[in-house]
């Protein structure tokens, strides 16, 4: 049953607003989107909502409350802000100093910052999983293509590398192939992670002797120890799948349930096409 009236869209980059906002027009439910100047896609900007810049807390609550809105998803890739040349309203100035000491423990705690004012002005804050089930990354293989023993290794390894680096709130993603961790997701996401280990010489891809070049290694996605679970879930989708491919990787593996996959049919698709598993892991079978 759905715990609210109106749901206001918080909406960053990416495609993951836009899919919130489908899934509330294909129900009928009421949304209204927020739209954030400088990370917003333009796809968001036939739907109904207004813009307002990342430091107007003031007028971001103001909007929802003014549309009858009762609970709140935060949605899509917004980069941490330049706090010196920000320009907030009232309100953002009144937080911005715990904005600024939460963000130097770390995004996540930024977010649970965000999280808690919400709260506090009354609205339900849900996880976009709530909006959308489809979103969430299911059990087992998403497409035909399973991992095999020596790259579940890899994701005993890089499980265990993004858990232990969780108190720091150092990222959700870690790279490893054949044991050897080739790259740690840090503040500048999956995608430029991925850069990195495509562009790493050969010598430094874990590559064992004598052993014949093919896809081998994991990139694994889950959520840090601790982390709040309604705002910046791991996500992956179809350019995710393709950036694994060129790194010569042999799959992607997800903390199943715990994860979002936008557009899950095209990703295993393309996944199946790519000759790359995708696949949602329960905390048991590692």
């Amino acid at each position: 049953m759905q715990r609210w009236k109106k749901l206001a869209i918080i909406a960053g980059g990416g495609g993951l607003p836009e899919k919130l906002a489908k899934a509330c027009l294909k129900r009928d439910d009421p949304f209204f989107v927020l739209r954030l100047n400088g990370f917003v896609d333009e796809g968001l900007a036939h739907y109904p909502g207004e813009s307002c810049n990342i430091a107007e807390i003031g007028k971001l609550i103001r909007l929802m409350k003014n549309a009858d809105c009762d609970a709140v998803v935060m949605a899509g890739v917004v980069q941490r802000p330049n706090f010196s040349t920000l320009k907030p309203d009232w309100r953002g100035a009144a937080l911005l100093p715990k904005a600024v000491a939460a963000a130097r423990k770390g995004d996540g705690a930024l977010l649970e910052m965000l999280v808690e004012v919400f709260e506090a002005e009354g609205f339900l804050v849900i996880g976009a999983e709530e909006v959308s089930d489809v979103l969430f990354a299911p059990i087992g293989a998403v497409g035909t293509i399973e991992p095999r023993e020596i790259d579940r290794e890899d994701m005993r390894k890089a499980v265990g590398v993004v858990r232990a680096l969780g108190s720091f709130d150092i990222g959700q993603g870690a790279v490893v192939r054949n044991g050897f961790v080739l790259a740690v997701e840090a503040a500048e996401g999956t995608d430029k992670m991925l850069q990195r280990c495509a562009a790493l010489p050969d010598n430094l891809r874990g590559t064992e002797p004598g052993q014949q070049e093919g896809p081998r290694g994991v990139l694994l996605k889950c959520p840090k120890p601790g982390q709040e679970l309604r705002v910046d879930l791991p996500t992956i989708g179809v350019e995710t799948v393709r950036r694994v491919h060129e790194c010569n990787l042999a799959g992607i593996a997800v903390a199943a349930q715990a994860s979002l996959i936008i557009d899950r049919e095209q990703v295993a698709a393309e996944a199946d096409r790519l000759g790359i598993f995708v696949y949602g892991f329960q905390d048991h079978e590692l």
